[in-house]
């Protein structure tokens, strides 16, 4: 392996470690959700958004990052469609919560995450497992983050 290489990959792992550890890297990717499982998590998420009078913008990806599908609450800000689908590609790619790389920009442990492509380092992307595999990700936009990720959780919830 190239020194340039080497550099990177241990540039990659101390940024893993900083930003949410190892161990959660270590599920294991499975099929592609389906649209039907796709529209359910779009679905509970949207419902928590409704509950809560939050207008919110849902993207479902698969685990390579590929749009599934889509929906956009009405008076949702046009800008929460890119975020939303790009918080799912970061929770589909990375294995892991957009949170964790929120948190470790926040804590300044994880400025590296700024440099990690495709990485949108903002609460509301979460993966979706079935069967202990990640078969997707889904990423919520369109209020605060906390809120975004709150509905998130709410549509990876209806997938256990």
């Amino acid at each position: 392996m190239s020194p340039q290489a080497m550099k990177s990959v241990l540039v990659l792992m101390s940024t893993l470690c900083a930003v949410g550890g190892l161990a959660q890297v270590a599920k294991l990717y499975g099929l592609a959700i389906s649209l039907e499982n796709a529209k359910k998590a779009a679905a509970a998420a949207l419902a928590e958004a409704r509950q809560n009078h939050w207008e919110m913008a849902v993207a479902v990806v698969d685990p390579s990052g590929n749009l599934v599908y889509y929906e956009r609450m009405d008076e949702t800000q046009m800008g929460s469609a890119n975020v939303a689908v790009g918080k799912a590609r970061t929770a589909a790619l990375f294995k892991r919560p957009s949170k964790v790389f929120q948190e470790g920009v926040q804590s300044g442990k994880g400025i590296q995450v700024l440099g990690l492509e495709g990485a949108v380092p903002i609460e509301g992307g979460v993966p979706l497992v079935m069967d202990g595999k990640i078969v997707g990700a889904i990423g919520v936009s369109g209020d605060t983050s906390e809120n975004d990720g709150l509905c998130a959780l709410a549509g990876a919830a209806v997938l256990k």
